[in-house]
């Protein structure tokens, strides 16, 4: 590990924007400062508060360092995101919500030009959650645009930028459905040359290299050492999964939660993935292809719950595995496994309690991971990153529902920064020390697994 024993990481999620210092020896995050990340609504389409989240992110390195002082700063973000540059280095316009609906406009024209799934293993879809849709649409309506481009970065690259001077583009970002990556060639797809961007787009590095130290102005105004050095930078999802690539023998599957349950499977069945389910082909921190699906798992518990307490009794929970009381999907209808689909309810949905509720968006929530599970053909243990990995009746209807074992990580809801921390450790060997914790063999109650064949059967049927 040699010198470096904390470590301040960026980690900008859709819904928050945080910065933790990082304990690598213990791998655990010790304190964290955190913004939230809303959506600047104003002309010319919604977009990111890059400039407050960089005044937040100085503030908070300096906050932290005066009490922690960490050694290096690691950078993570969410996927979906493309930030363009000017010859100057500011941005060449606002970096895009990809919850935007304007690429939607000009789908039938992009999807003229984007390449195949089997090129890019990136399924189609709404939004700008395909970056080749951004780029496309951001070129179309602002003819300017491409004049004014000098470069093009990825999003955790970006703030890496902003940090060292240093421009770079990263796999796990590439490969995170923008249909401008070719996972097994390991090179750009044919989008980025029918886009007119090959001498546009930053380097390629990996996300374990060290892209610099900082430059002057920042470590004066955040009070930090100049000789800090930060790491390249990492996507989020592909952050968590590091620490068991490190430690791990295949099989193994990873599900990383927050607004987005993403699940990925390492060493699993060979499956033919199906893009019309959200199922993708990521891209994992050394370039290797990794078999992924997901859906907007937090983001649908906050809309079914609306603000209520994420509590249930021993009687609630009973009440709603004894009658079955079930929620179907979809919530979100433009992402995963049930696009399309309007979510209904078993029962009506007003005579609920709120304990009931939970307990049943709970389950709806471990069943919708099992199927994102079945779908890239994951096998052996089951590991739970994030927010999840709290809720203990999520956790048992998923073992039921999978007939496998489930482990939780130690730092179940620091997964992300803890993986971003390890890019700035040389000696990665700190990752075998053991991450998860396992709960113990349980055998699943009858009531669950009867629960989760009866949500299956009607959610096929």
């Amino acid at each position: 590990m040699g010198s470096i024993r904390h470590v301040g990481v960026i980690d900008i999620g859709k819904t928050n924007v945080k910065v933790a210092v990082v304990d690598l020896e213990n791998q655990t995050e010790i304190t964290a400062l955190k913004r939230a990340n809303t959506i600047v609504a104003a002309p010319p389409y919604p977009h990111y508060d890059i400039e407050g989240h960089w005044n937040f992110i100085l503030e908070a390195l300096a906050s932290l360092y005066s009490r922690y002082p960490f050694d290096a700063i690691a950078t993570t973000t969410h996927g979906a995101s493309i930030v363009l540059l000017d010859a100057t280095g500011n941005l060449a316009t606002p970096v895009l919500d990809y919850e935007h609906d304007g690429p939607d406009a000009l789908a039938e024209q992009y999807d003229e030009v984007r390449p195949s799934f089997a090129e890019t293993g990136s399924p189609r879809l709404s939004v700008g959650l395909n970056v080749g849709a951004q780029l496309h649409w951001l070129l179309e309506t602002d003819p300017a645009l491409a004049e004014r481009v000098a470069v093009i970065t990825t999003y955790p690259q970006y703030w890496t930028y902003r940090l060292t001077g240093k421009l770079a583009n990263e796999v796990t970002s590439l490969g995170c459905h923008t249909d401008l990556w070719n996972p097994e060639q390991r090179r750009y797809s044919s989008l980025v040359e029918r886009l007119g961007l090959t001498r546009k787009m930053a380097p390629v590095r990996k996300a374990v290299d060290i892209a610099g130290t900082l430059l002057p102005d920042v470590a004066e105004s955040a009070g930090l050492p100049p000789d800090l050095v930060v790491s390249c930078g990492i996507h989020d999802s592909n952050a968590s999964l590091l620490p068991h690539l490190l430690q791990r023998r295949a099989p193994f599957s990873v599900v990383s939660t927050g607004t987005w349950v993403i699940a990925l499977a390492i060493g699993g069945e060979d499956v033919v993935l199906d893009p019309e389910r959200d199922t993708l082909t990521n891209v994992n921190a050394f370039g290797d292809p990794v078999p992924s699906a997901r859906f907007m798992g937090g983001r649908e518990f906050d809309t079914v719950m609306e603000g209520r307490p994420g509590v249930a009794s021993e009687t609630e929970v009973l009440s709603v595995l004894q009658k079955q009381i079930m929620l179907f999907p979809a919530i979100e209808t433009r992402s995963g496994p049930y696009q399309g689909r309007l979510a209904r309810w078993s029962i009506e949905e007003a005579s609920l309690t709120d304990g009931e509720r939970f307990a049943a968006v709970s389950c709806y929530l471990a069943m919708m991971t099992t199927e994102c599970l079945r779908m890239i053909g994951a096998s052996g243990l089951v590991i739970v990153e994030g927010p999840f990995a709290q809720n203990a009746l999520y956790l048992d209807m998923l073992r039921a529902a999978t007939a496998r074992e489930v482990e939780v990580s130690q730092g179940a809801s620091t997964g992300t920064s803890i993986g971003a921390a390890l890019l700035a450790c040389h000696d990665k060997s700190v990752a075998g020390k053991n991450y998860s914790s396992l709960e113990g063999k349980r055998v699943p109650d009858p009531l669950l697994k009867a629960y989760a064949d009866a949500w299956i059967r009607q959610t096929v049927n």
